[in-house]
């Protein structure tokens, strides 16, 4: 396995793959991580596009002081495979999420998602709504993400990506790109440090990762494609839901929580973060935590 016996670069990415273990999905290389002991309260976190379950370290300490934590990188991110197949689609990995959700053996649990997570955890709710997912959701809580393909209003790059362009695009675009396009999303005063923006990229790089962004972006055609089931699965849920919003994302921010509430989607618990942007765990991941935890006590309370 690529990486098994190399050394990363930055110490603190070295010790988050030292924590995780692989599962064999499919044929592909899985990277997960499950940490806490199995008779405590469990979180499944979700992570977005185009980074890896590493968005969810700034907030893996105070999680885990009361929570069982687990998280993945999907195929195509982070240090999991990365096949190099304009195939992806978030029904796949829904069932790799589901997979490590089984191997596991979670059976109860809380569901945190951002971006691209959030709708693969839409999908899952879809099937948990029906009786056929994996495990029994508790609840569910989405950051920043294009829960409405009518309000997510993809940066210039996305679209170049999922245009006939994306190939050739990938080949010109270098780390000075991605850092004007990375930055462009994060709030005028919380963006990335140059060490987030290097940990970041190399995470991306991995087993030539950056060379498929114009495969992973085909999930902007599935949001339009199967947006009935998908918004449904907010409407009709039968756990409690939860918004924790930065209001400042250009991609998904205010505008997606109006929209939401104006669809009657269920919503048990709304945070609206000012002059926080599109990654509001990695901008403000005290505040995010706040919020969570806040919702999460909440939920037991009540069950």
């Amino acid at each position: 396995m690529e990486l098994e016996n190399s050394t990363i670069p930055f110490p603190v990415l070295q010790q988050w793959r030292d924590k995780g273990s692989f599962l064999r999905i499919n044929g592909a290389d899985i990277f997960y991580l499950d940490e806490g002991e199995h008779d405590q309260p469990a979180l499944l976190l979700i992570h977005g596009f185009p980074t890896s379950s590493w968005d969810w370290q700034p907030m893996w300490h105070t999680l885990r002081e009361h929570y069982r934590v687990v998280c993945l990188d999907m195929l195509g991110f982070g240090f999991s495979d990365k096949p190099n197949a304009r195939n992806y689609s978030i029904h796949q990995q829904a069932d790799i999420v589901e997979a490590v959700v089984e191997h596991v053996e979670l059976d109860a649990f809380h569901v945190l998602a951002h971006d691209y997570g959030d709708t693969v955890a839409q999908e899952l709710l879809a099937r948990q709504n029906a009786g056929q997912g994996s495990g029994r959701w508790l609840s569910g809580c989405f950051l920043n993400g294009g829960l409405f393909p009518e309000t997510h209003r993809a940066l210039l790059t996305q679209k170049l990506l999922l245009s006939p362009l994306g190939p050739l695009l990938n080949r010109l675009a270098g780390k000075a790109q991605f850092d004007r396009s990375f930055r462009k999303v994060f709030g005028a005063g919380t963006g990335p440090t140059e060490e987030q923006l290097e940990q970041f990229w190399y995470l991306i790089n991995l087993k030539g990762g950056r060379h498929i962004f114009h495969n992973l972006i085909t999930y902007m055609s599935d949001r339009l494609e199967h947006r009935e089931r998908w918004v449904n699965a907010l409407i009709v849920s039968q756990v409690p839901l939860a918004l924790i919003n930065g209001s400042a994302d250009p991609v998904s921010g205010a505008h997606m929580v109006a929209r939401y509430q104006e669809l009657g989607c269920r919503l048990d618990y709304l945070a609206e973060l000012e002059n926080i942007g599109h990654y509001p765990q990695v901008e403000a991941p005290s505040l995010v935590a706040h919020h969570y935890l806040d919702f999460l006590q909440g939920v037991r309370g009540h069950c």
